[in-house]
Parts: C-alpha cells; structure tokens; sequence
C-alpha cells in the first residue's frame, strides 16, 4: 500500500502539491477560528458539587455581580493609614467608579474594608460579568492601574491590584508572547539543524514551508471540527498545536529524507528511491503516527472538557502531518531530484559517523551491560516521582516582582488571605420552599467556626427565599493547596452536616473549583494513561507482528515517563525549593515525552525488524539498526527538545517546569532509552523479542558480516563501480 501511495505522489508530483494548497487555501478562508475558553468549570462534568453550584447561582442569583479584582492600598511609609488617607482611597476608588471601564460594574470601598491593623485598605473592583475569566476583564484592569496611578498624585498613598483578572493580566504579560517564541525558536532550530545535517538551503527551508502547509490544513480542519462538533479548545491550544506540527512534521520528514539519502547513496535513481523510501518507511511512520493519534484520542475518556477539546484537536493534527509525510514531502522531492541536495555533494558518499558507528558497536558488543546500566540511570531518576507534589496555586509560580503577586502579600498583612476570593456556601431548600429565616443565622456561625476559615458574611437570601448565599473568606488564598483541601473536604463536608432539615448545603467558589479539577485529574491520571498504553502496544503489536516486544517497549516508555518527572521533581522541588509542579504535568510529558517520544523506539525496533527479516543475525542487526538510525533521532530529538527548551528562559516557573520536563524527557528518550535500552533487550531476547510470529525468518543468506556500517556501504560502492 506504502508503495502504490509513494508511486503515486513521486509520478505526480504536481497534481499532489496541487491538491494540498487548495486545500490549505480553502480551509485558511473557509474555516471557522478556533473557540477558546478559560473557566474551569464548564471543563467538569455536571455531577462535580462546583458545577451545581455555578447552576444554582445562574437560576437563584441570576443578576448577580462577581468580584474581578482588588485594589490594595497602604502609606507610602509602610504606617498606619490616617483619617485623611482613608478619605483619599474613597475618593480614588469613586474616580476608578466613573471611569466606567468595559465589563466592570463598580468599584466600592467603605469603612469595613480597612484592616484591623489599620495599615491596609481594600477597593472591590466588580464586573458586570458572571464570568470572572472574561477576556476583557484583565484589560480593563489594567486601564484601571493607569488610572490609578493618576488618581494618587498628591496623596501619601499607593496601590496594587491583586485578585483573578490581575493575576490573569500579570500571567500574560510575564509570559509574553508564547506562540511567536516557539515558532520563532522552531523554525531557527530547524532551519540550523537541517542545514548542518544536509549542508544544504533547499533542506533546511523546505520542511518548515512543508510543515507551514499542513499548519493551515489542520487548523481549518480542526476549527470545522469544533464548529460542527461543539468543541471548545483551550487558550494554549494554539502554542501545543505548533509544538505537535512541527516538532512530530520535523520527525516524519527526517524519517524519510534520511531513507532517501540511504537509498541514492546505494546508487538508486531520485524517483526510484523515494518511492522506495517511502515504501520502507512508510509503515514505520504510519504506526508511529497511529501510536501518538490514539494516545490523543485516549484523551476523550478524560473527565475534563479541556482534556476532552485537546484531544481530537491533536489528533487531527498528527493525522494530516502523516499524510503529508507520505504524499507532499515525496511530491516536492520528487521535483527538486539531488538538486535538493545543492550545493553539497556530501549526499554521494557515506559519512564516518563515528558516533552513530560506535553506539550501534557497544550495544552490539556489551549489550547486557548497557541494558543494565541505561535501565539503572532510569530506575535512579525515577525515585523522584514518588516526591511528586501537584501545585495548584499558579500565583506562588509567577515572578514576585509583578503587582498582583506584591500587593496579595500587601492585603495579607491585613486581612485574611482567602479575601481575594471566598468560597461561596449556598443553602437550598430541597422543595423550593422559603428557608427558615431563624435557621440562616446559626448556620452562619458554623461556618464562621471551621478551622481555616477567617470569616463568614451574613447570608444574602435569593427573591423566592429558598435559596441564601454565604461568602466564607478562607485564611489562605484561593488557590493555594491548604484552602483546597479545605474546601473540598472539612469546609464541604461540615456545610453538609449543618444543613436545616429539608435544606442542601453546596460549597462553590476557586478553592472548590480547583479541588475538583484535582480529583478529576486523579481519575484521568487512572484511565487515560492505562487505555493509551493498551492502544500503543496493540499498534505496535500489529506493526512488529510480535506480542513480546510491544511488552517490553511500553515497560520502557513508562519507566521514561517516571524518569522524566522524577528528574523534574528533583530539579524543581527539590533542589530549587518549589512547593510542587504544575498540576497539569504529567499529562503534558505524557502528550509529548510517551506519545511523541514513542516514534524514536518504533523508528529503532522497525529497523531492527527489517535488519533481522533480511537474516542478519540478532546482534548484527542491532548493530547496523542502531548505526543507521541514531543519525535520524539524533536530529528529530534535538530539534523537538530544543523546541521546548526554549521555555525555560521565561520567568514563568510553570512555563520552566514544562520546558525542562519535555525537553530532558524527550532527550531521554532518544539517546537512553531508543538507542540504548530498546536495541539491548531486543538483542538479548533474540529470536524471542518477535515471538510468535515468524517474520524473522532470514529470506536471504546473509553475506560475510562486516566491521562496520561504513565498510559495508564502501564494499557496495566498489562492487558498483
């Protein structure tokens, strides 16, 4: 089938490359953009107690207002704020109100918004908006800093704004523009790789033009998709999807190139060889394409809507890159011919490769050695998963010197941390009844006595009376892991016990947000990944026609995995000092580092499978698959890693953790686990690794074995000369 496809692309070039820019035409101009959207809650489903909350707020509340951020004043001297200062943050606060910023409702103080100590006071900035993550909230926050700043002169006063939509604002201008450093960081790497590679411009510029193609095919693809499926994708779907394009477009074409350049160096004609390239390698790519599309789709049993989105999105994305691989990339090859390789001639003859040579020598000599030493440094990394600490408090993970990080720790000084946003406690009627009016206060006092709780305001009853809202200010904030626990567990679970007979008692709010995200990534952590295994190996069952060595692989990729967060661990917790990762981690290394890093061991072990089906012994075929493939994995591995590297520079930890953690998980798989750990178990096994198929049998009587790869392939070039 392979063959039939590269023949087809390879003797119509044009027709083909036709096909594809229409096609990417059409769907830039015709597509719909891509949705976007950044509450949490319509991420979980229904029967999460936070959902039900923002349902029976919408029904009971539904003209209520949502506090969008804080602005935080103090004296200049760091003293206690004086009868004139407190008249003066009035009347900055009544000048923030005119300003009638878009989205915000009004912004109040009053005397109760002045700390017991008397050093800090509070304006509530509240919008219009019952979605606090609207996106123009942290806009207009921002027209409310400069504002601000015009209102103090004269006074002995300064201010900050603190609270979700200012979080949101410093969270998007620390981390810059994203999307334009990967590219940029992509297309460099890429461009600088390939021309070091193949010493030549058309190679180097070719992919990324190529991949700029497919870009626009899965985009439009993937934006008609959640037009006519309903999906959302998340606000950084768009930097995951350049990330998936090119770093896995960048692998499928260097699986192919290399082939090629295999192939004409054994004196093949440019048409014949691509075809034959194709038809080699075509397998390989399909199946590791296959590997990572349904490692995405696994993530549709996820329990949250933004897992759900990502997931057919990324598998598109892999999908149209795979067609690509085989029918543009040979349609524009097949026109350029060697011209592709100007102005180098290096492409004529074999290179030394004495990295490559020497590799596929030590696992080929030592390879119970090296399969013990590569599995212990594994083994060694991967303690460290057992530290792993999920970080929810995204704050805590922002540089300190931005204004929403400096004044939270100002208004704490004050006032209860949780002030920047309270749990919200709803106390129902279970037969939509009017509540008892004498049960609503001592059910107030109970809350007000949870440990961890500051304080609790009075209850605001809904207009038919069978609904009443409490706001619970918690003693930490909102999204640290003490105010999760709180209000996910005592705050629930003791809300729940005092409710009136005949009442129902939900706790809502951030704190109670994230404590469900939290559980439901506990749920995903135990269903995703075991069904995305299973559907690997089963792909590389088909592929290998063996059931041993899918066993032995997916052991391997999941030792990788824990190496991968383990050295993160390591790294930031414990020798930086960081309370936990990201909560969202191990799903990020998992798309990347097992789904994406799976194509270095199916590159390695369909080599080795061709090698052995060619009769070469076990050991030999070890040692020319690993020769021949650690050039390609190399060069797709760097560039993949370095891809992601990139976003260690940002000041953003979250950004650091993900960019180490892809980058060092990606290199681990390469160089430790496809070069080293795959091909020396594979080599001990033998005979065995391909059981019980019978593909190994040798189709040809092998030649007198050869020192090396590079000896082989001048044996063959004096033969033809």
């Amino acid at each position: 089938m392979f063959r039939r496809v590269g023949r087809f692309a390879v003797h119509r070039p044009w027709l083909t490359i036709a096909g594809w820019i229409i096609a990417a035409v059409a769907l830039a101009m015709l597509a719909p953009g891509l949705k976007s959207t950044t509450d949490e809650t319509e991420f979980l489903p229904s029967h999460y107690e936070s959902v039900q909350v923002g349902k029976l707020q919408e029904k009971a509340f539904p003209k209520t207002e949502q506090p969008a951020a804080i602005a935080v004043f103090q004296r200049t001297d760091g003293g206690k704020l004086t009868e004139a200062d407190r008249r003066d943050v009035a009347k900055v606060a009544e000048g923030l109100d005119g300003k009638h910023r878009e989205k915000i409702a009004k912004v109040v103080t009053n005397p109760q918004s002045v700390s017991p100590n008397g050093q800090i006071a509070l304006a509530n900035v509240i919008a219009d908006t019952k979605n606090v993550n609207d996106e123009k909230l942290p806009d207009s926050v921002k027209q409310l800093r400069e504002d601000t700043k015009e209102l103090l002169k004269g006074t002995q006063l300064k201010a900050g704004f603190t609270g979700q939509a200012a979080q949101s604002l410093d969270a998007r201008e620390s981390s810059g523009d994203t999307d334009a450093m990967i590219m940029m960081a992509t297309f460099v790497l890429i461009i600088v790789l390939l021309l070091v590679i193949f010493r030549s411009p058309l190679i180097a510029i070719l992919p990324v033009v190529i991949i700029a193609v497919v870009s626009m095919v899965a985009t439009g693809l993937i934006g008609t998709a959640a037009e006519l499926g309903g999906l959302k994708a998340d606000s950084s779907i768009t930097a995951i999807l350049i990330v998936v394009l090119f770093g896995v477009g960048t692998d499928y074409i260097l699986f192919l190139l290399f082939r090629y350049r295999e192939h004409l160096r054994a004196g093949q004609e440019p048409k014949e060889a691509l075809v034959d390239a194709v038809a080699k390698v075509g397998e390989t790519i399909a199946s590791a394409a296959g590997a990572v599309i349904v490692a995405f789709l696994a993530l549709l049993l996820s329990t949250m809507g933004m897992m759900r989105a990502m997931g057919p999105s990324l598998a598109i994305s892999v999908g149209v890159t795979l067609v690509a691989a085989l029918t543009l990339v040979p349609a524009v090859f097949s026109l350029l011919g060697r011209a592709a390789f100007w102005p180098s001639k290096a492409w004529r003859k074999q290179p030394k490769n004495r990295f490559a040579n020497s590799i596929g020598n030590l696992v080929a000599r030592r390879p119970a050695v090296i399969a013990v030493l590569s599995t212990a440094v594994l083994a060694v990394l991967a303690v460290g998963t057992l530290s792993f600490k999920a970080e929810f408090d995204t704050s805590s993970q922002m540089p300190q010197k931005l204004e929403s990080v400096q004044a939270m720790t100002d208004l704490q000084r004050g006032f209860s941390a949780g002030q920047s946003g309270p749990a919200m406690v709803y106390l129902k009627s279970k037969d939509g009844s009017p509540l008892d009016k004498g049960a609503l206060e001592p059910f107030r006092a109970k809350l007000a006595g949870i440990e961890g709780v500051g304080s609790a305001a009075p209850a605001v009853v809904s207009p038919d009376g069978a609904v009443a809202q409490y706001s619970v200010v918690l003693k930490y904030t909102p999204s640290a892991e003490k105010a999760i626990e709180l209000a996910g567990g005592p705050l629930r679970d003791k809300a729940h016990a005092a409710a009136p007979g005949g009442t129902e008692a939900l706790v809502g709010g951030t704190s109670a947000v994230l404590a469900d995200i939290e559980d439901a990534v506990g749920h995903d952590y135990r269903l995703v990944f075991p069904v995305a295994g299973l559907a690997i190996m089963v792909i590389l069952g088909l592929l290998l026609r063996s059931l041993v060595a899918p066993l032995y692989l997916m052991a391997a990729v999941a030792l990788g995995f824990c190496a991968t967060l383990g050295s993160t661990v390591w790294l930031f917790q414990d020798y930086k000092g960081e309370n936990g990762l990201l909560f969202m981690l191990p799903v990020i290394v998992y798309l990347f580092v097992v789904a994406i890093g799976t194509d270095y061991n199916i590159l390695m072990v369909a080599r080795l499978r061709e090698e052995v089906r060619r009769g070469v012994p076990a050991r030999e075929a070890v040692r020319t698959a690993v020769a021949q493939s650690t050039p390609t994995i190399s060069a797709a591995a760097i560039i993949l890693a370095g891809t992601f590297g990139v976003l260690m520079l940002a000041e953003n930890s979250m950004l650091q953790q993900m960019g180490f953690a892809v980058a060092f998980g990606i290199l681990l798989t390469a160089f430790v686990m496809a070069m080293l750990l795959v091909p020396t178990v594979t080599s001990l096994l033998g005979h065995k690794a391909w059981w019980p198929g019978h593909q190994d049998a040798p189709r040809e009587v092998p030649a007198a074995p050869v020192a090396d790869t590079a000896s082989q392939w001048t044996h063959g070039e004096q033969v033809r000369r």
